[in-house]
């Protein structure tokens, strides 16, 4: 590999890692959010959507959800 191919490879990298704390942010928040959720008193429409939410959030590894809702608490402190 030469010093542009391994310059290239850092960059992609930290472009990845970037949006990865975006997302951690995303997951927080919605992990959070569906957390202080009444099914009861959500609407109708909002229901399926906070289902599928909670489902995709429950699919996480346990070691990303800690990382996700650490990155929102992280920021609201």
């Amino acid at each position: 590999m030469n010093k542009q191919e391994i310059e290239l490879l850092s960059k992609e990298i930290e472009i990845l890692m970037a949006e990865r704390a975006r997302l951690l942010k995303v997951a927080g928040a919605a992990a959070i959010l569906v957390a202080n959720a009444d099914a009861v008193e959500l609407p109708e429409a909002a229901l399926d959507a906070a289902e599928a939410l909670s489902e995709a959030l429950n699919a996480l590894r346990e070691e990303t959800l800690k990382d996700a809702l650490d990155s929102v608490r992280a920021e609201a402190e």
